[in-house]
């Protein structure tokens, strides 16, 4: 490689040149007036070459230093857009999510992959979460099941969530198919703990104002609750955002359709302000595939 000037030695040079002074290029560069002359007098030794004419009170650039500037400079401006694409790659174009378990396993990988398809130079890591989300600050965008009576200002609600009744093709109740929301009166229940509102809601919408609610299998996992429906050990009431997975790959059916919104629904969050782009393009892609959930 060829022999090359030090850079400071050039940093020096362009700014001492801009301002024409010494003293103000030591200012901007957060050193001293003595070190910025030393730095000059250094490249005019290497160059072996005057690029100053030194007044008394002030400086003027040679010839040489005239023709030598818009190169150096330039230059200069290269090395910094180089330096800040790379930063920029390095530390922007990654996106870190937090999310329900159940939402993750059951909705997101499908829009992810539409956004990896897309944008292969965004990295996705996603960190699954069970009742509260991740420490704060750790994620730039979080998906949270919120009470729709317990939101915070600063939640977008993804879409309007409703509720489903699934089980497994084959469950029966009594030895027949379950095909009348009045035989859930004696089918056996999976609860999933922390969501009662989701049965009552459902007995409500039914008119079953003697459906029980003691017995049966519980766990704290949707997912679990539904795993448990698709061995025909329950049947289970849950958001239909959840149930539309199992659904379509036939482990689990709805025998009855209803309309019916639910008290608990999915929610985003920024974390912070600024925004950078590959988040806001991520955020973008969520919302995206968020309306096509309610339509």
């Amino acid at each position: 490689m060829m022999n090359l000037p030090h850079l400071t030695f050039l940093r020096s040079f362009e700014a001492a040149a801009r301002h024409l002074s010494f003293t103000a290029a030591a200012e901007e560069l957060n050193c001293t007036q003595s070190a910025v002359s030393n730095h000059v007098r250094s490249l005019e030794e290497f160059l072996q070459r005057p690029l100053f004419v030194r007044h008394p009170r002030s400086l003027s650039l040679t010839d040489v230093g005239e023709a030598y500037l818009p190169s150096v400079r330039h230059a200069l401006q290269e090395i910094n857009a180089a330096t800040q694409s790379v930063i920029v790659r390095s530390h922007t174009r990654k996106v870190v999510v937090s999310c329900p378990v159940s939402l993750a396993e059951n909705w997101l990988p499908d829009v992810i992959r539409g956004f990896n398809a897309v944008h292969p130079d965004i990295d996705l890591t996603v960190h699954g979460t069970v009742w509260t989300d991740v420490e704060p600050n750790v994620s730039d965008i979080s998906l949270t099941i919120n009470h729709v009576d317990d939101v915070s200002p600063d939640a977008q609600r993804l879409w309007v969530e409703k509720l489903a009744l699934v089980c497994a093709p084959d469950f029966l109740v009594d030895g027949a198919p379950l095909t009348d929301p009045k035989q859930l009166q004696n089918a056996p229940l999976i609860h999933i703990l922390g969501r009662p509102s989701y049965w009552e809601h459902a007995a409500r919408h039914f008119g079953l104002s003697d459906l029980s609610q003691k017995g049966g299998l519980r766990t704290n996992v949707s997912n679990l609750a539904m795993e448990m429906a698709a061995k025909s050990l329950g049947c289970v009431a849950l958001p239909r955002s959840l149930a539309r997975s199992y659904v379509e790959r036939g482990l689990l059916i709805e025998p009855f359709r209803f309309d019916l919104n639910s008290p608990w629904t999915y929610f985003m969050r920024l974390k912070e302000k600024p925004v950078s782009p590959p988040v806001r393009l991520f955020q973008n892609w969520l919302l995206q595939a968020a309306a096509e959930m309610d339509s």
